[in-house]
């Protein structure tokens, strides 16, 4: 970074923030979503479908996941079925929208209870992450040393517009579901997720019609900022962090200054039974069915963060600076300070933002069809509709990158192969692969992992470990709908 930084000043501030989103360390275990066996890990995609599973308890011990999409960067000559010797890392060249959204959750100690057929409860602690970024067209190469090199190759009347967000926090979550309504054709579950959330780090920036003109008297030509809005802030935290102080003491400021705040998840699921089961089904084959249909609204909520001491809005640039100042007022800059001390040169309006600011959840909506086939394949489709934007009007927010999956998958209690295949909010088809094996859930979002060497910046992956007893949830039958005896 810093070779980068000294070369190319003027990327300081792209890359500070990139590294933002990147640090931010989701609920896309795309395998087993509809599974009745996902138990406490399905929580995340419906928090209805802990009811059908046919387990009295389970424990997700731990269980990470990890998704990336960007055209921004590609890591080169790198697979997971190769050496990392020769691997080297790129920003992408062209004249295109640039963009990357990433996403990771960490679940420990989630547990599901069931109090019968009917009752179930889960909870457990989740810490999770989520970046967006976004920019308008604009052409680079990695040639370019310095602004009048990047200008030169773009167009000056058109204006610059991206923005970024990042948000990471850690819930404490409780599950309530049960069977609303039961018939000898299916039968309803609802369900409600209640979180009390941890604010950890939030970030973002926003550039709003950067215009810039081109002058040439005859002797000299040069570049000048004619026009731009930016804002760009920080969550307050980050400013207690100190060399001065030790590792474990830079830890307990970090998380003092955090802030709480709550969020929601509401999923029902619809079950269809065989002709055979209904209501009448035994312990064994209660849990069947030939369609289970769920909705869910899930991450209903927002994070709050306190502004950090360099979070800053600016307007109105100079006009009179040319692009040779410009360069030198950005070359070597070492800190954030140092950068917004330059920066308060060369506009007219440099603001200093205080308070609080709030990013809202990646709230979306989920429609999980599962259908059973044959010999214990099934097939699985889940439609995933991002509403945080609708949600957030003008204000900040994160969203998932979740779109289509369509999942095929042979799964019993104990083994299971599954092959999901899905197109996603940054228009990327992925097929992935996952296996379980008794307690172990392992599967790649991207099988181009495997064999291509420029893929691994788009994809990603997941690891549970969950433990479950070998019996199935008992439940007795409603002593109005037995038999009579003669």
């Amino acid at each position: 970074m810093e070779h980068l930084t000294k070369k190319k000043p003027y990327l300081f501030v792209i890359i500070f923030f990139y590294a933002f989103s990147s640090i931010t360390f989701g609920q896309n275990y795309k395998a087993i979503q509809g599974s009745s066996f996902a138990g406490s890990l399905g929580v995340g995609n419906n928090p209805a479908s802990i009811v059908n599973t046919p387990f009295p308890w389970d424990v997700d011990l731990f269980s990470l996941q990890i998704t990336n999409a960007t055209n921004v960067f590609t890591v080169n000559k790198f697979s997971l079925l190769s050496s990392p010797k020769k691997a080297s890392f790129s920003i992408d060249a062209g004249d295109y929208k640039r963009r990357d959204d990433f996403n990771f959750n960490v679940n420990l100690l989630n547990t599901r209870v069931a109090f019968g057929r009917k009752r179930a409860i889960a909870l457990g602690i989740n810490l999770r992450g989520y970046g967006n970024v976004y920019s308008d067209a604009y052409n680079y190469n990695d040639s370019l040393v310095n602004i009048r090199q990047f200008l030169n190759v773009n167009n000056p009347s058109v204006p610059y517009n991206g923005h970024f967000t990042t948000s990471s926090w850690m819930e404490i979550f409780l599950t309530y579901s049960q069977t609303i309504m039961e018939n000898e054709t299916g039968r309803l579950n609802g369900g409600i997720t209640l979180k009390v959330n941890r604010s950890i780090s939030g970030a973002f920036g926003q550039l709003q019609n950067g215009l810039v003109s081109f002058h040439n008297d005859g002797a000299t030509s040069y570049y000048t900022i004619t026009g731009a809005n930016a804002n760009y802030g920080y969550s307050f935290n980050y400013d207690d962090i100190s060399g001065n102080k030790s590792n474990s003491q830079n830890v307990k400021d970090f998380i003092k200054d955090t802030r709480g705040s709550f969020s929601v998840d509401l999923g029902a699921e619809y079950i269809i039974t065989p002709e055979s089961t209904g209501i009448y089904g035994d312990d064994n084959d209660y849990f069947e069915y030939d369609w289970k249909i769920g909705v869910a609204l899930l991450n209903l909520g927002r994070n709050q963060y306190k502004y950090g001491s360099q979070s800053r809005a600016i307007a109105q640039p100079k006009t009179n600076v040319p692009d040779s100042v410009l360069d030198s007022k950005f070359d070597f800059i070492e800190s954030f300070a140092g950068f917004n001390d330059s920066l308060s040169t060369v506009v007219n309006s440099f603001n200093t933002l205080d308070g609080k600011f709030h990013i809202r959840d990646p709230a979306r909506l989920v429609i999980n069809v599962d259908r059973p086939l044959q010999n214990d394949f099934y097939i699985n489709a889940d439609l995933s509709l991002n509403l945080a934007k609708l949600l957030a009007g003008k204000n900040l927010y994160v969203h998932e990158i979740n779109l289509i999956t369509v999942t095929p998958r042979w799964e019993t209690r104990r083994w299971g192969v599954y092959l999901p295949v899905q197109y996603n909010t940054d228009n990327k088809f992925w097929v992935g692969l996952a296996f379980k094996a008794g307690p172990l859930l392992l599967g790649l979002h991207n099988l181009a992992y495997l064999f291509s060497k420029s893929s691994l910046q788009n994809g990603g992956g997941y690891l549970a470990l969950i433990i479950r007893p070998s019996k199935k949830t008992s439940g007795k039958k409603e002593k109005i709908l037995e038999c009579p005896k003669l």
